[in-house]
């Protein structure tokens, strides 16, 4: 038998398409050599758009030093009424919430009783009386004995004495007014027959308050009385009131370290309650210059504070941009929106303001300052 043809054509055909298959992996391994070298090359070349950021310029201001603590509204004056005598309530003088003044009749308990007996015992009274001024008279004449005398006149102060007696009972069935002030909500109604030390209302004197708080130790050389106080609440945000310190307590609390202190503050419009949350700044009898930038200027770390101080010079591109340079700040008092540098920035230098977080060393930045927030040594929160 003859041998069978080889099959030459298709194994062309296969070689063929082979070789293309390598030429068209060849072209697209070619081209994106080329992609990747260009990337690598723009890379290389590329420099970051400038970050932009508010700017703010640290400025010498003239501050009041002042300590601040947290503390609490006492009234000067504040009792709470009660009936030092058993007694039906006949009458109440006074409505809740009201100003009342000294001595205003506030309570009237039933006395009937007592005066009834109070004229009985005015008429004994009257009676010893005439009957010591006639043995008096009878002694002076020899009429009658030393001891006859003695006794009229005994009966005589017994019966001003139980005079004296019904009188201060009358006088204690009336609750008065101790003192100018203002009278909480009454705890008693007519017709109720209230035991003796029972609560009638509370009442007290509201101008001026107390303000009593707390400062540590240290703080001692640095306060004497007669500073002047600033005394803010939470309950009027746009209001301030201020006062004198008039206290300082001669111990140290042994638990905290701390001393106890009062100022008087005026408040005669009253809005200034016992019970009331304050805050208090204790303020130096002169003022200091400081350095001041907004506080949102601080990058805060563990290991530093640290700010971004703007300066020009050459970017990666070789062009003139502002370039920030870190720089590691001490830091003061924080008043409001700003924050005292006590180091680490000079009178005039210009720091980024908003956006620290997103900076680096060197990193080119452009200063817009058309949306910057208005920094405040005293901002007022506003409700949306």
């Amino acid at each position: 038998m003859s041998p069978s043809p080889r099959p030459t054509g298709r194994r062309k055909r296969w070689v063929l398409g082979i070789l293309s298959l390598l030429g068209v992996i060849a072209i697209l391994v070619g081209i994106k050599g080329a992609q990747i070298g260009a990337m690598i090359q723009a890379g290389a070349t590329y420099v970051p758009p400038p970050e932009a950021v508010t700017t703010a310029t640290a400025s010498a201001v003239d501050w009041q030093g002042t300590q601040r603590a947290v503390g609490t509204v006492l009234a000067v004056r504040g009792v709470t009424l009660g009936a030092e005598l058993s007694g039906l309530v006949r009458d109440i003088g006074f409505e809740n919430g009201a100003r009342v003044k000294k001595g205003q009749v506030l309570v009237q308990f039933d006395s009937t009783s007592e005066a009834a007996q109070l004229a009985g015992v005015e008429a004994e009274a009257e009676l010893a009386r005439l009957t010591r001024a006639r043995v008096q008279s009878l002694h002076s004449q020899g009429a009658t004995t030393q001891a006859e005398l003695d006794a009229a006149q005994a009966r005589a102060v017994q019966a001003e004495a139980s005079v004296a007696t019904l009188r201060a009972m009358l006088a204690k069935k009336v609750i008065r007014a101790p003192f100018d002030g203002r009278i909480g909500i009454r705890q008693v109604e007519l017709g109720q027959v209230v035991s003796a030390g029972g609560p009638i209302a509370s009442l007290h004197s509201l101008d001026p308050v107390l303000v009593e708080f707390l400062l540590p130790q240290q703080m001692l050389a640095k306060v004497a009385l007669g500073q002047k106080v600033r005394v803010h609440v939470d309950v009027f945000p746009r209001d301030t009131w201020e006062g004198d310190l008039t206290t300082i307590n001669p111990e140290v609390e042994l638990a905290s370290r701390n001393v106890r202190m009062r100022a008087t503050v005026p408040n005669a419009d009253g809005r200034l309650m016992p019970g009331m949350f304050a805050n208090i700044d204790v303020l130096a009898e002169s003022q200091s210059q400081v350095l001041v930038i907004p506080a949102t200027s601080v990058l805060f770390a563990p290991y530093g504070d640290s700010v971004f101080v703007l300066e020009e010079g050459k970017d990666a591109g070789g062009k003139t941009a502002l370039l920030t340079k870190q720089r590691f700040v001490r830091l003061g008092e924080r008043r409001g929106d700003f924050v005292a540098v006590t180091s680490g920035l000079k009178p005039g230098e210009q720091v980024a303001s908003s956006g620290v977080f997103k900076l680096r060393n060197d990193a080119a930045v452009v200063a817009n300052n058309s949306m910057a927030p208005q920094a405040e040594t005293a901002p007022i929160p506003v409700d949306p």
